[in-house]
């Protein structure tokens, strides 16, 4: 469990076989260099994790929360930020390919992220089934 991506939280609602937990900002947040754009910037984020064994956890309960495999993390971050990122210079590389000016491309290319972005969210309940936490005592 050591090698795995994993935050201490606090156990905030249990209903059926799923447990929500409350990530407060770890103490280093403030101190680090790279806070603004790492996507935590000092907010408490809530991670819901699906476990058979849900009632052996009670409200207030401290908890540990991880991914199940070190390669979701990267999954995650190829598809929140790499890929989004290639659309970006593709579409923004086709649209200066085909002639098209630099402020009408660049509106295209930033709105051809926001469709990304939008198939994400429609498809997020299918990607939530491959990005799996699990939930121990502390």
């Amino acid at each position: 469990m050591s090698s795995n991506i994993h935050h201490i939280g606090i156990v905030e609602h249990i209903e059926g076989c799923r447990v929500r937990v409350i990530v407060p900002q770890q103490s280093a947040c403030s101190g680090c260099h790279a806070k603004g754009v790492c996507g935590e910037q000092g907010k408490e984020r809530v991670i819901e994790v699906e476990t058979p064994n849900a009632e052996a956890f009670s409200v207030g309960e401290r908890v540990r929360v991880a991914l199940l495999h070190n390669n979701m993390a990267f999954s995650s971050v190829v598809w929140g930020y790499m890929l989004p990122l290639a659309v970006l210079i593709a579409t923004l590389l086709i649209l200066k390919g085909i002639g098209l000016e630099d402020g009408a491309a660049a509106l295209l290319s930033i709105g051809a992220v926001g469709v990304y972005y939008a198939a994400l969210y429609v498809f997020r309940n299918k990607i939530d089934k491959k990005i799996k936490f699990t939930i121990i005592k502390e």
